[in-house]
């Protein structure tokens, strides 16, 4: 599974995703820090990536239109660690629902 992290998110948080065998990068990764969401969004359908994000305006569009997954991150701010630790309790579920065709996983 391919992970797109939107730049509200830590890279630690891609490189914690390639760590368990994603294939994973960050917004900064591919020079997309300061793109539109529209540009993410084109660049995730493009490379068939499923958006990881805390940005509604992500799932607003997936409900309107098709395009890529999205994981929603629904964790106010928060610390890297505390994201990480968050991360590790859930992935393997939101996997899970990815895989079974859930197309918007609030996590």
């Amino acid at each position: 599974m391919r992970f797109l992290v939107d730049e509200q998110l830590p890279p630690a948080l891609a490189r914690w995703l390639g760590d368990r065998g994603h294939a994973a990068v960050h917004v900064r990764d591919v020079g997309l820090s300061t793109a539109t969401d529209a540009a993410i969004w084109r660049f995730a359908v493009e490379g068939e990536f499923v958006i990881v994000t805390k940005d509604e305006d992500f799932v607003a569009r997936r409900n309107r239109e098709l395009g890529p997954a999205i994981v929603w991150l629904r964790l106010g701010n928060a610390t890297r660690r505390v994201l990480i630790a968050r991360a590790e309790q859930i992935w393997d579920d939101v996997v899970g629902w990815l895989e079974r065709g859930e197309t918007i996983v609030e996590a």
